[in-house]
């Protein structure tokens, strides 16, 4: 008999470059036809104690300051996103960091653009379990995470 995995969660974050493009509805409609389930959902202006929390692992890196100036730029679109292997499922329709080698059909391939002025990559999956963890713990109460059951999971789990 196949075990199936466990469920796990993850933060996705379309950055204010997504917001501005008008692609929240493209991005979200991208991880729920692969069968993920969003659980947690908010549109916020990032403050930077909270951006400097988030990117801390990237203190001291040239091109942090850039980092903070972006993620605090205008409005975000937070989720935390539930399926099987969530963290590499997301990662992968998320596609590579760099815009130039994001593969098509990615939403970084599709929709992200290498500027001269560098990339604006338009989202933010956790990198690991563990940052998911610690990251959603950041960007969410318990309270703003919900439970249900998708109508396809009952003929597809």
């Amino acid at each position: 008999m196949n075990e199936i995995p466990p469920l796990q969660k993850t933060l996705v974050v379309i950055k204010p470059d997504g917001v501005r493009r008008g692609l929240v509805g493209e991005i979200i409609s991208r991880f729920e036809k692969r069968g993920l389930k969003i659980v947690g959902m908010k549109m916020i202006r990032v403050q930077r104690d909270m951006a400097e929390k988030h990117y801390e692992a990237h203190k001291g890196k040239e091109f942090y300051i850039g980092l903070i100036e972006f993620i605090t730029s205008g409005p975000v679109v937070a989720m935390v996103v539930e399926g099987v292997n969530a963290v590499r499922v997301v990662r992968k329709i998320v596609g590579s960091t760099n815009p130039e080698e994001a593969a098509p059909g990615t939403i970084r391939g599709d929709f992200a653009h290498t500027l001269p002025h560098g990339g604006k990559n338009l989202i933010h999956a956790s990198g690991n379990e563990e940052e998911a963890e610690k990251e959603i713990e950041l960007w969410f109460s318990p309270d703003e995470i919900h439970s249900y059951t998708r109508v396809d999971e009952r003929e597809v789990i």
